[in-house]
């Protein structure tokens, strides 16, 4: 079977709130329309409490959200790699699109820190939106 949605892979090695939070502004606002990961070089044992608490002021439940590991076979999976600041330590496949996102690392930080990294991450996630489907406008 093919899958003609495309395929999105968001990488955060050090802390696993930014690709979370990314991961489900992304599902939340595109729906089945594109096919959604988040990796990490470690699996999380929770996830960043105020990252929950500010997604969750927007109406968007990451509670539950548990990033794979990383591996290479993921992103050469995946049409688009999003790092989030550490575009170097993921590996590199010819013909893939390639961003990294310099976000704050909200690691260890209030939901009043988080905000501001939250509504960054949503104004991005819709211009990704739009250049994968350009027919669709983001809600």
């Amino acid at each position: 079977m093919t899958n003609d949605r495309p395929s999105v892979m968001f990488v955060c090695v050090h802390n696993a709130g930014r690709s979370q939070m990314a991961a489900a502004w992304l599902r939340h606002l595109a729906g089945d329309a594109i096919e959604v990961r988040s990796s990490g070089s470690a699996p999380a044992d929770q996830v960043n409490p105020a990252a929950v608490e500010a997604m969750a002021e927007v109406g968007v439940d990451i509670s539950d959200q548990r990033p794979r590991i990383l591996t290479t076979e993921a992103v050469q999976d995946s049409d688009v790699v999003i790092t989030m600041g550490c575009g170097d330590a993921c590996p590199v496949f010819p013909g893939k699109r390639y961003e990294d996102w310099v976000l704050e690392d909200p690691a260890g930080k209030g939901v009043e820190s988080v905000r501001p990294i939250r509504d960054e991450i949503k104004a991005r996630v819709e211009e990704l939106i739009a250049s994968l489907l350009p027919d669709r406008v983001a809600g």
